[in-house]
C-alpha cells in the first residue's frame, strides 16, 4: 500500500513514550505505536495512542522505547541516519526477515536488535537515482530503543545461512536497466 504523508505500520507495537515529548510529565508511559508520518527534511514521525485513548501524531523515533526504563542517553542521531525524502512511502514487513536478529550500525557503533519492518520512500527525487535509493529498516534494539537505518547499515542474523560481517567490496548501484 502506498501512503501520502501518513500511513500505518504493518503491525502495531506496544511500547513506551518519553513523557517529556508529549506532556509536562516525566518518565516513560505506555503507548501503542501504529502509524508513521513522512515529511521531507524531517525524521520519521510515529503516531501513537496513549492509555487514556488520546492519539499523538509525529512523535520522533528517539522518544519511543520498548520497555519502561530504557537507555536514557538516546538522541536523534542514534535513532535515525537520514531524514525523510518525500511524502510518499510504503511499509512492509518482509516475511523472510520477520523476527530476525539484526546488527544495526549507528553513530555509536554496532547494536544488536530485531527487525520490525521496512519503510520504502516512493516517487521522490532521491529514490529516482539508483545510487541514492534506500529502504529504511526499523529495528527494535536489545537496549530497548528504536533505530531506523538504511539497508547498508544493517546486517541480519540468520544462523542457518549467514556469518555476519560487514562487506568491504559491495558497490553502490549506479545504473538503471530497461529491456526496451
Amino acid at each position: 500500500m502506498t501512503y501520502s504523508q501518513a500511513g500505518q505500520i504493518p503491525h502495531h507495537q506496544y511500547c513506551f513514550v518519553d513523557a517529556r515529548f508529549i506532556s509536562s510529565g516525566t518518565g516513560f508511559v505506555p503507548c501503542v505505536w501504529f502509524g508513521l508520518v513522512s515529511i521531507p527534511g524531517r525524521m520519521w514521525g510515529c503516531t501513537i495512542m496513549l492509555e487514556c485513548g488520546a492519539v499523538y501524531r509525529a512523535v520522533p523515533p528517539h522518544a519511543l522505547a520498548f520497555h519502561p526504563t530504557p537507555e536514557l542517553n538516546w538522541h536523534l542521531d542514534h535513532a535515525q541516519r537520514w531524514d525523510c525524502y518525500g511524502r510518499e512511502f510504503s511499509t512492509i514487513e518482509y516475511t523472510y526477515l520477520r523476527g530476525m536478529g539484526a546488527i544495526a550500525k549507528n553513530c555509536d557503533g554496532e547494536l544488536l536488535g530485531e527487525y520490525i519492518f521496512t519503510a520504502a520512500p516512493i516517487d521522490d527525487g532521491f529514490s529516482r537515482y539508483p545510487e541514492q535509493a534506500k529502504e529504511f529498516m526499523f529495528i527494535k534494539l536489545d537496549i530497548g530503543r528504536l533505530t531506523i537505518q538504511p539497508t547498508d547499515k544493517v546486517l541480519f542474523i540468520d544462523r542457518s545461512f549467514v556469518k555476519p560481517e560487514w562487506p568491504k567490496d559491495l558497490k553502490t548501484t549506479t545504473e538503471t536497466y530497461s529491456c526496451e
